[in-house]
């Protein structure tokens, strides 16, 4: 997989899993989706397997697939005796438990039908998100939420179209402060810079950073670089991002 590449494959089920890579040294990242009534699923529930736990268990194969030394050693174990948990913290971030042991980090967002999951395959932070185009019609206060220059950006890569340009803006925000593990309780849409995308022939790929008192908030950020892959998705746009140690 190059740089900047774009894999997909598909299970058993015929569920497409998609492995994406970043300019940065981090992931890569593997994410899917399942229709959110669970249809296609109803023999997993009769084995008493929920929506997510399946996603995530999809996920795992193609981590624990890439021979790391992080994952391969921990991760290679008869499921029966060390099932899939996913728990959440105070603050709603999930954490994927396998057994008493803790896991790849792990990211959900739900939208246009569907239930999305993105996993990491290093021990990055991970967050994804969807968001459509008619959540931001009629008078959404975008002053409230997105910088002039952000916006005048995001309208040249959609053409002009405003609504697009700001479900862009908000699925990149949205999954980066999912990767810092806050979402917006402690860090204000307007904390969170989006810079002008990099190259790509698949998708967008920005560069994402804090603002000081974002950054007093959410210390973990601090030292950690944010980069953020925006794909379209018909009405709607998804975004996944990575949040790693900086390069020295």
């Amino acid at each position: 997989m190059g740089k900047m590449g774009v894999e997909v494959a598909k299970d058993c089920q015929g569920i497409t899993v998609h492995a994406v890579s970043f300019y940065h040294r981090g992931g890569p990242a593997f994410y899917a989706s399942l229709p959110g009534d669970g249809e296609t699923l109803k023999g997993c529930r009769a084995n008493g397997a929920g929506d997510k736990n399946h996603l995530v268990s999809i996920l795992l194969d193609h981590v624990v697939a890439l021979e790391s030394p992080l994952w391969q050693c921990r991760h290679s174990f008869d499921r029966a005796a060390f099932p899939i948990h996913v728990v959440r913290d105070p603050l709603g971030r999930p954490h994927l438990l396998l057994g008493e042991d803790r896991g790849p980090a792990i990211s959900f967002s739900e939208g246009g039908g569907k239930v999305w999951a993105a996993l990491c395959g290093d021990e990055s932070d991970i967050g994804i998100d969807v968001a459509a185009s008619d959540e931001f019609q009629g008078e959404y206060p975008l002053h409230r939420v997105f910088h002039d220059q952000e916006l005048h950006h995001a309208l040249r890569l959609t053409g002009g179209d405003l609504e697009k340009a700001s479900a862009l803006l908000w699925s990149i925000k949205e999954a980066a402060v999912k990767a810092l593990g806050c979402a917006f309780h402690l860090v204000a849409p307007r904390q969170v810079h989006v810079y002008p995308s990099i190259g790509g022939d698949v998708g967008y790929t920005f560069p994402v950073c804090l603002s000081r008192k974002a950054l007093v908030r959410s210390p973990l950020g601090a030292g950690r670089s944010i980069w953020v892959r925006s794909f379209p998705q018909a009405k709607m746009w998804l975004s996944i991002a990575l949040l790693s140690w900086q390069s020295r």
